[in-house]
């Protein structure tokens, strides 16, 4: 069954949003963002929801590793999304399990990402590691509320653990899970409403990805 991940939550109110519609994991965004939130913020969301045992994910991008350890233990995350241009060796400092966002270029061909995705494993397959495509946009790292060309995970996606991010809602994440069966999917622009996240729009997401899911 695809997981899901309901990402940049900034208030405690929709951390617990997602875990009553059940989704997967939550994401805290660290790096600038008009979704980011202080060390301090995100503790309070983790301690929330601890006892529900929902795993937090926390996004960085181009961050020394000894801050994002540092960071991940103090707010008790249970993963970390490296979301920059963070090579594999430097991924192989971090502590907790990883999440390694690859922006993908229209640009890409399936062969290209595969090969790029074996060389991350032989490095790092020992660590637990989820891989998430996103779209890749001048400037901007994730968030983009940007599709890109699904048909270049389709090789991939039956080898390695793949989140596929960038532009999904509830009216087209249906369509990507039903194509590729991905391990996970994320969103998070595609849950708010004029920059803010959407109760309603976050149970709608989940309830469309279950529906195909399942």
């Amino acid at each position: 069954m695809t997981k899901i991940k309901i990402c940049g939550i900034t208030e405690v109110i929709y951390a617990r949003a997602a875990l009553e519609a059940r989704a997967d994991l939550i994401g805290v965004v660290f790096a600038p963002s008009p979704r980011q939130v202080t060390p301090e913020k995100a503790r309070e969301i983790v301690s929330a929801i601890k006892e529900d045992k929902l795993p937090v994910v926390g996004v960085f991008v181009n961050t020394p590793a000894e801050i994002v350890n540092r960071v991940a233990t103090f707010c008790g995350l249970d993963r970390v999304q490296l979301s920059g241009n963070e090579t594999w060796e430097y991924c192989q400092q971090i502590e907790k399990p990883i999440i390694k966002a690859i922006r993908v270029s229209s640009k890409w061909s399936p062969e290209r990402l595969l090969k790029h995705l074996q060389k991350g494993h032989q490095l790092l397959g020992h660590k637990s590691i989820l891989y998430l495509m996103d779209t890749l946009a001048e400037n901007q790292y994730g968030g983009t509320g940007q599709t890109f060309d699904w048909g270049i995970a389709e090789i991939p996606v039956s080898r390695f653990p793949l989140i596929i991010a960038g532009g999904l809602n509830a009216g087209n994440v249906g369509q990507v899970v039903a194509k590729l069966k991905p391990w996970g999917v994320d969103v998070s622009s595609g849950i708010e409403t004029d920059g803010v996240k959407s109760i309603e729009k976050i149970r709608a997401f989940i309830q469309a990805v279950r529906s195909v899911s399942q």
